[in-house]
Parts: structure tokens; sequence; C-alpha cells
């Protein structure tokens, strides 16, 4: 792996895929199930102090960075990487152009269980992403989202 720190939990049945590129800092627990899918470019990176639920799946293709103590839910899903539209010749899934966007997670964010984040998305710090939520666009911090797609229903802030 790029890094394993101290104290980091990595429970039975997760599968890291290119763990050059995968880097867990410091008291970082990844739940059962999980797959953390580095890819050949760019990193998956988790700060210290950062809890993964079980059965969650990120793909870092465009790059991934998960800030400190962020609670990520089971079954989580974040995706980096989309399939160019622009070939109609092919299905789409035979493009050959991936266009490929990273997604950053700011300190001290809460997603709930089963939300998906997509590519090029941002989340703020102190952020709360609700259970399901569909994450396109950014996330100011301390804002409360949820829905399909996600909306802002709230905030933190006083």
């Amino acid at each position: 792996m790029g890094m394993c720190g101290e104290g980091t939990v990595i429970e039975k049945g997760v599968k890291i895929f290119h763990p050059k590129n995968v880097f867990l800092q410091n008291d970082v627990y990844v739940g059962h199930d999980t797959i953390l899918k580095g890819y050949h470019e760019n990193s998956l990176i988790i700060e210290e102090g950062s809890w993964i639920g079980q059965q969650c799946f990120f793909h870092s293709a465009g790059g991934i960075h998960i800030g400190k103590h962020v609670g990520i839910g089971p079954g989580v899903k974040i995706l980096t990487s989309s399939h160019a539209l622009d070939e109609l010749d092919k299905p789409i899934m035979l493009a050959k152009k991936l266009i490929m966007k990273s997604v950053t997670v700011y300190d001290g964010v809460d997603i709930g269980v089963n939300a998906v984040l997509l590519p090029g998305v941002t989340v703020g710090k102190g952020a709360q992403i609700g259970a399901g939520a569909v994450v396109t666009r950014d996330i100011p911090n301390y804002e409360i989202w949820a829905g399909v797609p996600a909306k802002k229903i709230g905030s933190r802030k006083k």
C-alpha cells in the first residue's frame, strides 16, 4: 500500500486494488467487504480518524480525498469517472474516452447509508449527507443535504 497508518483497521473481506495508490492515514477504520479501488493513476487518500462502513465502494480513477474524522455509512459509493457520450457509433460502455473528475470530502463530514457521490463533487467541512442521497454538485460547509438528486434541507450553522 501507499500508506497504512498506525492504528488503522481493515476488516475481513476488504478488497484493495492498485494498493500503491491507496493511502490510509492513522486510525482509519475500513468496514467488512468494502472495495477500495485504487487506480493506475491518481490516488485514494483517507485521512486520520475517518470511519468507512461495511460494503462501501470507492473508485478513485479521478482521485478521491477524504479528510479527517469523516464518518461514511455502510454501502456508500464514491465514483470518479464516467464514459463519454459522444461516440454515437458505439455502445456507451465501449467508448474509449473516460471522463475523470476527483471527489473531495472535507473534515468532519457525515455521509449516510447508501449515499452516492458522483464524479467532480466536493463536500464541504462539517456537512451532513442524508441516507440514500445522490450528490451531483458541490455541498457547502456545514449544510445538510438529502434526496435524489440531493438538495439542501438545512444547515448546521446557527
